[in-house]
């Protein structure tokens, strides 16, 4: 096991360009070709492969949230959200993302579906958010197995 302290330094050392949609990609709910996969002891963590991709994701995850606030019933002062509300974002936000703009895709590519945004769009905050939170509604965690522990199946 390592010290949760020794891991943040770690992780702060090995990446230096977290990716914004982590979480998604490690759930393996979205896919990215800018993805750096790093291993820290037992863990797992992603980088990006580039700074100005990474800031577009940025500006993507932040309208993600202002956009889904009503919907998520998420007030101002609401600063740190709890996993669960990150996953509904990142993961819905990105259904709700492919869904407008690349129904056909087997799963949400991140820098891909940004890049389609910015060709169609020109600018992030000019696509439509009312579709796009659809998506952030409707997304669902996946159950854990009953009868096993770790969610994962036997």
């Amino acid at each position: 096991m390592v010290d949760e302290s020794a891991y943040r330094h770690a992780k702060g050392e090995i990446n230096r360009l977290p990716c914004v949609f982590e979480r998604a990609l490690l759930a393996r709910h979205a896919v990215c070709e800018l993805a750096v996969r790093h291993q820290i002891a037992e863990r797992e963590t992603v980088a990006c492969a580039q700074p100005v991709a990474r800031a577009g994701c940025a500006r993507m995850s932040a309208l993600l949230r202002e956009k889904s606030a009503f919907a998520l019933k998420l007030t101002e002062a609401t600063r740190i959200l709890p996993h669960a509300m990150v996953m509904k974002i990142q993961c819905g936000g990105l259904d709700g993302l492919k869904a407008v703009l690349d129904p056909e895709a087997p799963a949400p590519n991140v820098h891909a579906l940004l890049r389609q945004a910015q060709d169609r769009y020109g600018d992030l905050a000019a696509l439509p958010f009312s579709e796009i939170v659809k998506g952030v509604s409707a997304w669902k965690a996946r159950r854990r197995h009953e009868g096993n522990p770790d969610g994962g199946a036997r």
